[in-house]
């Protein structure tokens, strides 16, 4: 407060002021030293730190709820304490470490993120979560002087593979120390800060939903933008639609601007009569132009909203390729946004942060296109690119310079990259199992992006209109803020060891029931229940509404579905047996076998030079066709049976990559005169009987010629699925009280099978897999006890743990290339331990570990033999593994990981092979700064 606004101020307002300075001196201090005056929502959390209170605070994107967080570091150093700084991601972590250095100085800050150690003694130390957990278990002496922890993105709690760690963090760190949550704008935050509350004391929670810019929201029809919601320009103008508490209210007041409504329906009515497939255009008996809809080009998009002073902008596309694509779609297009001056400086960044990059890999990772793009302003930005790239990009986009960024969601998360704009191509994404709608949390997520505090008077979100897309269904996420925190806790088996090891079976299982999952388990069990007793209602009321005058329509329906499971299992029954038939073929097949190939681009007569039998069994054989190609077919290339139709004798030396010799040998084939066969599609005789019994049990039952079957079958079908959730409820009732216990208690089973407890004391083993940190752990742990790994070299050794860490982004129909006989060995002995392991856990009702996955083995172990980066990635797409640059450094990175994990626990030839292989690997790409 300036001196001249402190003397307008009463005498008692200035004696109040007075006191709350004497009251909160940490706090007076730190805002003297800030450029700007602190919101009230930020000075509410900063008082409750000050107070000795821990605190939640969730806030959007944008609002800066980092400051809270910052001053807990202050009142640290203030008081000689200690402050962790944690983050989800080492990119994040990265850049506070960044942040809090050009604070405070070097000598006082330090970063853990697993493979970067610096200054790790220092008062204040930024972390990646997994750091302090790993921390905590082991008793480290860093956490002594300990007085607070802040907990960046704490709602990441709720990830489906690493949210665990928070919550063990949270229940495992010290009580006297001060926790400071930052969160995303969530809808449950007072059941959460309830729970915080009852596990680790008296916790404040600052919730505030008021964005310091105003979001303006946007969809852009054909090349025209159209404001969304039709508001009251004055009152829009002074908070904007969605920039205040009470949002979902202000939603129920406005509605979507008549424009808008008018270009989206009139567009959809092209579509439909012009693109949209058969719909009208058969019944006007004239063929749909299927391709008439063509979205704006990405470049047309920058353009505008290049001249409506819109930039710099986020456009969110969920796809890495999509990604890639933009910009090389607005490079073709000639776009340039950036000025000469700005070309010198972005190049001068670009050489500062590359400087290391080997001259020799700069044509595979696409050096001189990206810097292309950089220099004209434009970027791509997501997990597939090289980490250096990526770290330029948010560089050169904070400081102005890139001017529009294509980036996946991935960016949304924590990374300090706000836009003045940012727009949305799809309102779907792919979540790894299917294509899927957007939340409204997802979409606040993403378009909070917009608007830079201190920049821009107001931000803007822009969604792309095509076909489907309703302008009222962008208005419901626009105006909601439903992000509900689910809690994904679940004891691992390296949570077990290290949990019954320091408080035993007693308190450990006392430990879980304090878990944030407990909590919510507990207190859903009374609307579950609700839901049950409206259900049971419902039942009553369908079993009346399906009474057939002819007959038991209860007994109908179970006949018409039983007789439809059994031909959809006989449909799926006969396409497996189709597959395992090919499969044996396939291995049993010799040198010069003529076989046929019966669909695709290979079909025809085809004549085997290496039937290409590896060691688990499966089959990949080289032939020539008919049609003079050459090469390894699969089981993919087949359906069902592989007969052999003849023998061609062959010379004993076959060059088949020689276009002559393939004529040759092609012209002996057909000279065969050899018929092609017809497939016969086969069945189990006994699916075939049992399937005929129903269908004429069906054909006779009373109820199948009532008029009305189908609205009977309805009725039942909705019964029927009413009855399967009120299982499904009546389950949960029942397990909700002890899920997590039980779950502990199966996993001690398993363990002590194994002999990693003796009762409930850790043996040698136990000892080992407390200290092993994978997904993979007990597998990682076993496969060092049974010796499967003692005699590898390193770039073996890294191929078969690397197994244990990669995980493809799709299935492969290509088989997994293994670098060596030695390496297919371990691989073999690597899945044969995971299969004895899944099978103890689905004994047990566990959750299965996942399955060894060796499509990065052999580009792994080339990296470590030293081959190129071009060759490695070669190796990896023969693999059937496409990895981008960035992904095969991420890759390699998470192997290092483990490596080093090995090389400090295991004693002997593997962990002295490990630091070995992890010398190996760190080099060239892989050793570079960076997330």
């Amino acid at each position: 407060m300036s001196a001249e606004s402190e003397v307008q101020l009463s005498p008692a307002e200035r004696y109040q002021q007075s006191r709350q300075r004497a009251q909160f001196a940490d706090l007076t201090e730190f805002a003297a030293g800030l450029s700007f005056q602190l919101d009230p929502f930020q000075r509410q959390a900063c008082e409750a730190l000050e107070q000795g209170q821990g605190v939640l605070v969730c806030a959007p994107t944008g609002a800066g709820k980092t400051v809270v967080g910052e001053f807990a570091v202050f009142r640290a150093l203030a008081h000689g304490g200690k402050c962790f700084y944690t983050t989800p991601i080492k990119a994040l972590s990265n850049q506070k470490y960044a942040d809090l250095v050009a604070r405070h100085g070097a000598a006082l800050v330090g970063l853990l993120t697993g493979d970067t150690s610096i200054n790790s003694h220092a008062p204040i130390v930024v972390m990646t979560t997994e750091v302090l957990r790993n921390m905590l278990y082991a008793d480290s002496p860093d956490l002594d002087g300990l007085t607070s922890v802040v907990m960046d993105e704490i709602h990441y709690l709720a990830d489906k593979f690493r949210g665990a760690v928070w919550e063990e963090v949270i229940l495992h760190t010290d009580l006297s120390v001060q926790l400071v949550g930052l969160s995303a704008t969530v809808s449950n935050a007072e059941e959460f800060g309830a729970w915080l509350q009852e596990v680790r004391g008296h916790t404040t929670v600052v919730v505030d939903e008021h964005r310091p810019v105003p979001l303006w929201q946007h969809m852009m029809v054909g090349r025209r933008m159209y404001d969304l919601f039709a508001v009251d320009p004055d009152r829009a103008r002074a908070d904007g639609p969605t920039g205040t508490t009470g949002a979902d209210s202000m939603a129920a007041q406005i509605r979507i601007d008549p424009a808008l409504a008018r270009a989206a329906s009139e567009a959809e009515s092209r579509y439909e009569r012009y693109g949209g497939g058969d719909r009208d255009g058969a019944r006007r008996g004239h063929q749909p132009r299927r391709q008439s809809f063509r979205p704006v080009s990405r470049a047309d998009v920058i353009e505008r909203l290049d001249g409506n002073g819109l930039l710099p902008a986020i456009t969110f596309i969920f796809s890495r390729a999509g990604c890639d694509a933009a910009v090389e779609q607005c490079l073709r297009a000639g776009l340039r946004l950036t000025t000469e001056a700005q070309r010198a400086e972005i190049r001068a960044i670009v050489d500062r942060r590359t400087s290391e990059l080997p001259e020799s890999d700069l044509a595979v990772l696409g050096f001189w296109e990206w810097r292309d793009g950089l220099e004209r302003g434009l970027a791509a930005h997501h997990a597939g690119m090289l980490p250096a790239f990526k770290e330029t990009v948010e560089e050169l986009f904070v400081a102005g310079l890139v001017k529009a960024v294509f980036a996946t969601e991935t960016l949304a998360l924590g990374i300090n990259m706000p836009a003045r704009t940012v727009v949305l191509e799809r309102l779907v994404k792919y979540n790894g199992e299917g294509h899927v709608d957007l939340t409204p949390g997802e979409y606040t997520q993403l378009t909070g992006r917009a608007g830079r505090r201190g920049i821009d008077v107001e931000g803007h979100a822009v969604v792309q209109w095509a076909p489907g897309i309703d302008p009222r269904s962008v208005a419901g996420l626009a105006s909601k803020r439903l992000y509900p925190l689910r809690s994904s806790f679940r004891p691992s088996y390296n949570m077990a060891v290290n949990l019954l090891d320091r408080m035993g079976p007693q308190q450990a299982r006392k430990l879980l029931e304090q878990s944030f999952a407990q909590y919510q388990a507990n207190s859903t069990v009374v609307g579950v229940a609700r839901q049950l007793r409206r259900n049971e209602h419902a039942i009553e009321s369908h079993t009346d509404s399906m009474h057939c005058h002819l007959g038991d329509v209860v007994g109908y329906f179970e006949l018409v579905s039983e007789l439809t499971r059994l031909e959809r299992e006989a449909a799926k029954g006969g396409a497996q047996r189709r597959r395992g038939q090919t499969e044996v073929d396939l291995a049993s097949l010799h040198r010069g076998n003529v076989i046929h190939v019966p669909a695709g681009r290979r079909a025809g007569l085809a004549v085997v030079l290496d039937p290409g039998v590896s060691s688990d069994g499966s089959a990949r054989p080289l032939v020539i066709t008919e049609k003079h190609w050459a090469g390894r077919l699969s089981a993919a290339d087949f359906r069902g049976q592989v007969p052999t139709l003849g023998q061609l004798k062959l010379p004993k030396h076959v060059d088949h990559g020689s276009a002559p010799v393939r004529r040759q040998i092609t012209s002996a084939l057909l000279a065969l005169g050899l018929c092609t066969p017809r497939g016969v599609p086969r069945q189990n005789p006994d699916d075939a009987a049992d399937i005929g019994l129903l269908r004429a049990a069906v054909r006779t039952h009373p109820v199948h010629g009532c008029a009305d079957r189908d609205a009977h079958l309805q009725w039942a079908r909705r019964r029927a699925a009413l009855e399967g959730e009120s299982r499904a409820l009546t389950s949960r009732i029942s397990n909700a009280k002890d899920s997590l216990g039980q779950a502990l208690d199966r996993i001690v089973h398993l363990l002590r099978r194994l002999g990693y407890l003796e009762r409930s004391s850790l043996t040698p083993a136990g000892r080992l897999l407390s200290r092993i940190w994978s997904e993979s752990d007990l597998v990682v742990a076993e496969c060092v006890r049974s010796g499967c790994w003692d005699t590898l070299g390193p770039s073996d050794l890294a191929a078969a743990v690397s197994a244990l860490v990669f995980e493809a982004r799709r299935d492969g129909a290509v088989a997994p290339r293994l670098p060596s006989a030695v390496s297919a060995q371990a691989a073999a002995d690597t899945t044969r331990v995971w299969a004895s392991i899944a099978s103890l856990e689905r004994e047990l009702s566990l959750p299965v570990t996942r399955e060894p996955d060796h499509g990065f083995a052999a580009a792994v172990s080339a990296w470590a033999d030293g081959a190129t980066l071009t060759e490695a990635l070669q190796v990896a797409t023969a693999s059937g593994a496409e990895l981008s640059a960035g992904d095969f450094v991420r890759w390699c990175r998470q192997v290092i990981d483990l490596l080093d994990q090995l090389h400090t626990v295991v004693p002997g030839d593997v962990g002295r092979t490990a630091a070995l292989a992890v010398s190996a690997l760190r080099r060239g790409v892989v050793a570079l700064g960076g997330n």
